[in-house]
């Protein structure tokens, strides 16, 4: 098993290098002309450490791991918020979480109003049909497009998928988790086959159903997974083969452990229909997950917290691109990049030059076809009002909140976190300090005005609102 154990460092990197060169096998498969497809796997919930490929000691990913091994992975991936909805609407949308709207999952005023000092701002539960997302935009370019599995993005005439630019949707609506992961379902357009199913399979079974029937022509396929997000529910056998075998240091959750695995077997399907239909080497197959790690199951070390936390365990994900014969195998990059970047990346692809709406992030095909090895922005952003709860069982260690309102920047190594409760900024060197475990920000005091300068002049560029007044329903105690 590879260990990971710091991101950047010479001998992490060797490892990492190790473990993607393993294996490695060249795809026999025809080559077209036509735009590529695209298969965007998103899974909900995967932590930074969760494949093999990244360090896990536990969890079995042979065929994420496949991806690894015959593409690029990037060490230094983020999404563009701490939880689900926001990360989705960015990457819907290609834009920053202010431009939008969507900051957090439900409202902002989460948990106990006697805790919660400020008034956070009103909070979009719904993409707005205004917005030109990435399917629109290559919906545009002649592509066939289809979502499969969670949407969270709202469910009516103006916010569903097949409104917001899909020709085809399964299992997508308002909801951010199943009810169960075994049937029968209660989903749209996914009527029950047999009771008791499972389903991450019978996802994969439809996301193979549409591949078959478009193979023809260019598609993007938006395969976004439920698992690996509560109820944490495994297939029997697969559960009972990670409660026999030895707990990891740091992975040790069985039943995780099991669906962890069937949504690697779910990429290993998709795979392999790819290469049976032989387009494999016609098709970009993107490995990402929509924020970090589900705390309570899983966990991000040597990184620091989990999902809902703009501490690197709950915003730095896997990511693994693959697509034969393009992109050279084996490949490690350290340059960030973040969910916004798949928009303006997919629509090169696709030979678009321009939406007219605006773009927040940077096409990645520098990185992608190694003619450059770093991006033209200088830093990343992250804006997000709200307050989440602490999951149960984490009480002691975090107190009342996984976070309360804050926004983020990095910029090359560093990296400083603002919380407006009480305007504390907390600075960190990421290079030295990947777990974020000394705040720096008295050490050096240029450095942390230097970002924090730039961090405001970005919220007053992108209108990010921030949260000012008090709640008078607040007690300080």
């Amino acid at each position: 098993m590879i260990l990971v154990t710091l991101t950047g460092n010479k001998i992490g990197r060797m490892l990492i290098a190790f473990a993607i060169m393993m294996g490695s096998v060249a795809c026999k498969t025809k080559m077209t002309s036509k735009s590529p497809n695209i298969v965007f796997i998103l899974i909900d919930d995967m932590g930074w450490k969760d494949p093999a490929y990244m360090g896990s000691d536990f969890y079995e990913t042979p065929n994420i791991d496949k991806i690894a091994k015959e593409g690029i992975v990037f060490t230094n991936a983020y999404a563009n918020a701490p939880n689900c909805a926001p990360s989705r609407a960015c990457i819907l949308s290609g834009q920053f979480t202010p431009r939008h709207g969507v900051f957090t999952v439900n409202s902002a005023e989460r948990g106990s109003a006697k805790r919660r000092k400020l008034v956070p701002p009103q909070n979009k539960t719904k993409l707005s049909g205004e917005v030109v997302t990435i399917a629109e935009a290559l919906k545009k370019e002649g592509y066939s497009t289809c979502h499969i599995g969670k949407w969270h993005m709202g469910s009516d005439d103006y916010t569903k998928p097949e409104a917001q630019g899909f020709d085809v949707n399964i299992a997508g609506d308002h909801r951010g988790h199943p009810n169960g992961y075994f049937g029968p379902f209660n989903m749209v357009n996914l009527k029950t086959h047999k009771k008791g199913e499972y389903l991450t399979d019978r996802l994969t079974d439809e996301a193979i159903k549409y591949i078959q029937k478009h193979k023809e022509e260019p598609f993007f396929l938006h395969f976004s997974h439920y698992s690996v997000h509560t109820p944490l529910q495994a297939k029997k056998r697969l559960k009972a083969k990670y409660q026999d075998k030895t707990p990891g240091h740091m992975h040790k959750h069985p039943t995780y452990a099991a669906m962890v695995e069937s949504t690697d077997q779910s990429v290993g399907r998709i795979l392999e229909e790819l290469e049976r239909l032989e387009i494999a080497e016609n098709t970009l197959v993107v490995f990402f997950s929509d924020n970090g790690g589900y705390g309570p199951a899983t966990s991000m070390h040597p990184l620091r917290g989990s999902k809902g936390m703009l501490y690197e365990g709950g915003i730095r994900v896997p990511l693994a691109i693959r697509w034969p014969g393009k992109i050279k195998a084996g490949r490690i990059s350290d340059e960030p990049v973040m969910g916004i970047d798949f928009y303006p990346t997919f629509l090169s692809f696709a030979g678009a030059k321009s939406t007219g709406q605006k773009l927040d992030g940077e096409n990645l095909s520098s990185l992608l076809f190694d003619t450059n090895p770093k991006l033209h922005r200088k830093s990343l952003f992250w804006h997000f009002p709200a307050y989440l709860e602490i999951y149960s069982g984490m009480e002691d260690s975090l107190g009342h909140w996984r976070t309360t309102p804050a926004s983020a920047i990095r910029t090359g190594k560093w990296k400083l976190i603002e919380f407006f409760e009480d305007d504390k900024q907390e600075l960190y060197d990421l290079l030295n300090d990947p777990g974020e475990t000394k705040n720096i920000a008295d050490k050096f005091p240029a450095k942390k005005k230097e970002l924090h300068d730039e961090l405001r002049r970005w919220r007053k560029g992108v209108n990010a609102p921030i949260p000012m007044h008090l709640n008078p329903q607040y007690e300080n105690r």
